[in-house]
């Protein structure tokens, strides 16, 4: 079997709720629509499917878009070696999806990650509480609205409390420039 046969029959299973298996470069991809169903469809391509390896949870923000994020499951079955990705849509107004943290024991920190650092929450979690940043911070560090510089902090015994310098960084892209050399991404010092 392979990951396009297999997507095709999650496919079939639900009908209007997941769009057409797309392939791109060997990478099959499928987008549920409406994102409270995103457990289900795992559970089919867990249980049904074979897909019993969860590689990854990430969050891509599209700020200025609504929905703001896109979250997208990378899926493995280790017993036919195929591959699958699955993508779903979230809204600032309810940026909450279920859980898949009782499919997939590593899906609990790939959570925990995607609240701490977008402010995406997940029904059902066992344990939703930041991972990298303190408890009562009040921002969400990935988000694209984020300064690069970062945000003044209330609790100076905490964490660094000052914006952070900016030596080292941001690496920044020219435009133009004479080779590539001089338009690879770099620290460019501001001119004071």
């Amino acid at each position: 079997m392979t990951a396009l046969e297999l997507a095709n029959q999650l496919q079939e299973r639900f009908g209007d709720l997941l769009s057409d298996a797309n392939e791109f470069r060997g990478e099959v991809t499928l987008v549920v629509d409406g994102c409270g169903r995103i457990a289900d469809v795992c559970q089919t391509a867990k249980n049904s499917l074979g897909f019993d390896m969860l590689l990854d949870i990430t969050s891509i923000d599209n700020y200025g878009d609504d929905p703001r994020w896109t979250v997208v499951y990378e899926l493995y079955g280790i017993g036919h070696g195929c591959h699958l990705r699955l993508k779903t849509s979230v809204g600032e107004e309810k940026s909450e999806l279920p859980t898949v943290s009782s499919l997939w024991a590593t899906a609990d920190w790939h959570e925990r990650e995607m609240f701490d650092m977008m402010g995406i929450r997940f029904a059902g979690h066992p344990d939703l509480r930041r991972i990298l940043m303190w408890d009562g911070y009040p921002y969400f560090p990935l988000r694209k609205d984020f300064p690069l510089a970062g945000k003044e902090t209330e609790v100076p015994d905490v964490a660094f409390s000052g914006m952070a310098p900016l030596e080292g960084g941001p690496f920044v892209t020219a435009a133009g420039g004479e080779d590539t050399i001089a338009r690879e991404p770099r620290v460019r010092i501001p001119e004071e």
